[in-house]
């Protein structure tokens, strides 16, 4: 819905006032050694690990089945690509699942990830996100040691532990999202918020590259106990420095403290107990939140659990060569989402645009760019140097959109943002769902026309997305986020 011609009177007339207080009257705090900016590295190895633990098995897949080893050598769409190597590894257990049993086990993870948003948003908002985040990680973490049993026992056991991995991390991103609405000043959530969850990123960029030298070196299971190792280390640090907001903080400095509670003072609800759920879920920014992240995450989703597959079934690459070059999108994404974040704050606070307009716009660059580069994949055949970078482009394009809708909760509701982010992430999950199934059984010659289909629904469904959000998208706080909220006009920050 766009803005009226009031409404945007109003907010020409407040954002000026707004800036000058929030530039102004408050001293800003360094951000060098700070505690929100210490949070934002904290959590982003939160989610480095958390992604490092969804995606290893994508990588790992490809050295479980007993296909694996004649697909290495003369399976492939397009020519091997032969170096000189030592010689593969393989004391593992090696599983005779077919294309169905695979699609089913990469996206049973969100089987149980969906479960816990909007909970997760609830009880977070409600009892604090520190352990929220931190336990439901350490579950993710738990079980993850525990797959190489469960893929001995069976696919189905194999299955059951994903969810259970799916249901401990799926309160991760409401319940950061909840604890960022009381830790990031306005004028600062592009750039904490991106260095916060381009781990997700980072986590990707390592972990398939070193998951495919793990496999090819060691065996498969290594992978898990290896990225195990990592979350434990991770949860004990979490567990020593962070608190849930910054008056619970013993570490902070009181002009940090008073900057970040003072710059957030007209934006949050003063009570925890009320939650007008019938104004949320009638809230136009909102479903258009929910339809631009459904949309960005069907090609996500599916780049990330099946990626591996396609460099191995049709580009022809080993599985010591997979890991690194289907890393090579995601490093791209990681850089354009942490440099797209100092962009769209700077654009914000220097040059007074509008947070609407840049959100969308980051949203528009996010989204369309990746699909255009998504097809022109699917027509590369086996020129692999074209396809591994129209691939990378298209990834690295998406990381625009970490300022664009993904982090818009904060701006129309930062007192509900875990609750709004649970509930666009819980449509947003299904992507992660049914994405690789049907991707799988389109996939079941593993031909170049049945990819280039896969492609085009995707880059269909991101570009309807980004339209959506165009239309529908706000950037201003709304009334019913704020509990006296005749007190508030919508301001533009």
């Amino acid at each position: 819905m766009e803005h009226s011609a009031s409404d945007s009177e109003t907010e020409d007339h407040v954002q000026p006032l707004l800036r000058r207080k929030d530039t102004g009257d408050l001293q800003k705090a360094p951000a060098c050694c700070s505690s929100r900016y210490g949070l934002a590295f904290l959590s982003c190895y939160g989610f480095f690990v958390a992604y490092a633990l969804r995606v290893n098995l994508s990588v790992a897949m490809v050295d479980m089945l007993k296909n694996s080893s004649s697909a290495n050598n003369s399976s492939s769409v397009c020519p091997h690509h032969s170096i000189p190597v030592p010689k593969h590894n393989h004391t593992a257990s090696v599983y005779d699942w077919d294309s169905e049993t695979q699609g089913w086990i990469l996206g049973s993870f969100f089987y149980g990830y969906i479960l816990t948003q909007i909970p997760g948003g609830y009880f977070a908002r409600k009892y604090g996100a520190k352990w929220l985040f931190g336990i439901g990680i350490l579950c993710t973490v738990i079980f993850t040691l525990l797959t190489p049993v469960a893929a001995d026992l069976g696919a189905g056991y194999l299955i059951a532990v994903r969810v259970l991995e799916g249901i401990g991390e799926g309160v991760s991103y409401p319940a950061m999202h909840a604890m960022w609405a009381s830790w990031a000043p306005p004028l600062e959530r592009s750039r904490l918020l991106t260095i916060s969850y381009t781990g997700a990123q980072l986590g990707t960029v390592v972990a398939l590259p070193l998951s495919g030298q793990i496999c090819f070196y060691l065996d498969w299971t290594y992978v898990f106990y290896i990225f195990g190792a990592v979350g434990l280390l991770w949860f004990f640090l979490w567990s020593c420095f962070v608190s849930n907001s910054p008056s619970s903080h013993k570490r902070i400095t009181e002009a940090e403290k008073t900057y970040i509670m003072a710059s957030l003072k007209n934006e949050l609800s003063p009570t925890t107990d009320y939650i007008p759920w019938t104004s949320i879920l009638k809230s136009s920014p909102l479903w258009a939140i929910v339809v631009a992240h459904f949309s960005y995450n069907w090609t996500f989703y599916t780049l990330l659990t099946l990626l591996p597959t396609y460099m191995n079934d049709i580009l022809g690459f080993s599985i010591q060569q997979n890991g690194m070059l289907s890393a090579l999108p995601y490093l791209g994404c990681w850089l354009l989402a942490l440099l797209g974040g100092q962009l769209a704050d700077l654009l914000r606070e220097r040059y007074l645009i509008h947070t609407v307009n840049v959100r969308k716009a980051f949203t528009i660059v996010g989204m369309v760019g990746p699909a255009v580069f998504l097809v022109a994949a699917g027509y590369t055949g086996c020129n692999y140097v074209l396809a591994v970078a129209f691939l990378s482009i298209s990834s690295s394009l998406g990381g625009i959109s970490a300022s664009g809708f993904n982090i818009n909760h904060l701006d129309i509701a930062p007192s509900y943002a875990g609750i709004l982010l649970g509930i666009t992430n819980s449509f947003a999950t299904i992507p992660g769902m049914v994405g690789p199934v049907i991707a799988r059984s389109l996939t079941k010659s593993n031909t170049i026309p049945e990819w280039q289909i896969v492609f085009y629904i995707s880059a269909a469904i991101n570009i309807f997305g980004a339209v959506f959000f165009t239309i529908f998208g706000k950037g201003t706080v709304q009334p019913w986020a704020v509990q006296n909220h005749h007190r508030h006009l919508p301001v533009e920050v």
